[in-house]
C-alpha cells in the first residue's frame, strides 16, 4: 500500500505532466502503478481528480484545487529537507556557549577561532556568566555547552576536564619584598586582600581550602573580574589571589610578583559541561570534538552516578 504522502507526490507529478506515462518515467514507476495510485487517491478522497482522455489527463476542478495545496505543501517539505541537510552539513545553524570573560579570553579563544574557520556559516552566540549561572543556562536550554571553573557537583551534567590551573597570590611593587620570603597563609592576613566576588567558583574554591586550614579571609576588595583583580594588585592596593595561567603577561612583564607560599593551593580545573539527557546539536558535537582533539592526552571525563 502506497502511503498518503507518496500518493500526493505521484499526484503532483501527474498533474504537472498531464500524463500517466510521462509521470511514470519521471517517478521510475510503471504506468499501471501510477494509474492505480491515482485511482487509490481518488477513492480515498471520494473525488475524481483527473479527466482521462486518449491524449492524456487533465485536472478536474477539484483536482486543480487539490494541486494548489499539494504543490505548496510538497514545496515546503522539500525546503524543510534542504534546511535539515544544511544543518547536517553545518552550512547553517547556531552554537550557543556559556562562558565567563576570563576563560573565554585565556582558554577558549583558539578553539572558537578554529571552529569558525572550519564552519564559517555557523553563528556563534556567547552568553557570559559565573559558573553557577552557566550551569543554569545549560539546564534551561539557553546554551548548548558551558565552560566553567571546576569542581562542579551536578549529576545532570556531563563534565570533562580540559586543563588544570593554579591559584596563586601576587603583589605589586609596593609589596615586592614579600616575594623573596616564604609565607604562611596567616601572613597574608596582615595585608589588604583582593579577591573575586563571593559568587565566583574560583573564590569559593580558595576560600573553602583556606577555611579548612583555619584561615578565615575578609578581603578589602571583592571584584567582578579577574582583570580588575590584576589591576588592583598592580596599583598596590593589596595582595591579590589570581589564576597563574591567566596572569602570565603581568608576571612576565614584571608588573606583578608571585608570592612563595609554604603550602601551595592544590590545582583545580577548567572544564566543559553539557546536559547528559539531551543530545547535542551537530554543531555542538563538532565543537566538542575540536576541544577533545586538542586535549586527548590530558582531558578527563568525570563520571557521575
Amino acid at each position: 500500500m502506497i502511503g498518503k504522502l507518496d500518493l500526493y507526490r505521484v499526484f503532483s507529478v501527474v498533474a504537472k505532466n498531464n500524463s500517466f506515462s510521462s509521470a511514470a518515467k519521471d517517478l521510475y514507476m510503471t504506468q499501471p502503478a501510477v494509474s492505480q495510485a491515482m485511482m487509490q487517491l481518488e477513492n480515498e478522497l471520494g473525488t475524481r481528480l483527473f479527466n482521462r482522455t486518449p491524449k492524456g489527463v487533465t485536472l478536474t476542478t477539484e483536482g486543480s484545487l487539490l494541486f494548489e495545496y499539494t504543490n505548496s505543501a510538497l514545496g515546503l517539505l522539500d525546503a524543510g529537507e534542504e534546511k535539515l541537510l544544511e544543518f547536517k552539513n553545518l552550512t547553517t545553524g547556531q552554537l550557543k556557549i556559556g562562558v565567563g570573560d576570563t576563560i573565554s579570553r585565556f582558554f577558549l579563544m583558539p578553539y572558537l577561532e578554529a571552529f569558525h574557520t572550519m564552519y564559517p556559516n555557523i553563528k556563534l552566540q556567547m552568553l557570559n556568566g559565573t559558573t553557577s549561572e552557566i550551569c543554569n543556562f545549560i539546564k534551561s536550554g539557553e546554551v548548548d555547552i558551558g565552560f566553567c571553573n571546576f569542581p562542579i557537583e551536578d549529576s545532570t551534567l556531563q563534565l570533562t576536564v580540559c586543563t588544570d590551573i593554579q591559584d596563586i597570590f601576587v603583589c605589586g611593587e609596593k609589596y615586592k619584598t614579600l616575594s623573596s620570603k616564604s609565607l604562611n597563609y596567616e601572613d597574608l592576613l596582615k595585608f589588604p586582600l583582593i579577591f573575586l566576588e563571593k559568587k565566583s567558583n574560583s573564590r569559593k574554591y580558595v576560600e573553602d581550602y583556606l577555611f579548612a586550614r583555619g584561615v578565615h579571609i575578609e578581603p578589602e576588595f571583592e571584584l567582578g573580574s579577574h582583570d580588575l583583580v590584576l589591576e588592583f594588585a598592580r596599583s598596590n592596593l593589596g595582595i591579590a589571589c589570581v589564576t597563574k595561567e591567566f596572569s602570565k603577561d603581568y608576571l612576565q612583564r614584571g608588573l606583578l610578583y608571585e608570592l612563595t607560599l609554604r603550602e601551595s593551593i592544590p590545582t583545580r580545573s577548567i572544564g566543559m559541561c553539557y546536559l547528559k539527557s539531551v543530545p547535542l546539536s551537530r554543531a555542538a558535537m563538532k565543537f566538542v570534538e575540536i576541544i577533545e582533539s586538542k586535549h586527548f592526552n590530558t582531558r578527563r571525563t568525570i563520571k557521575r552516578a
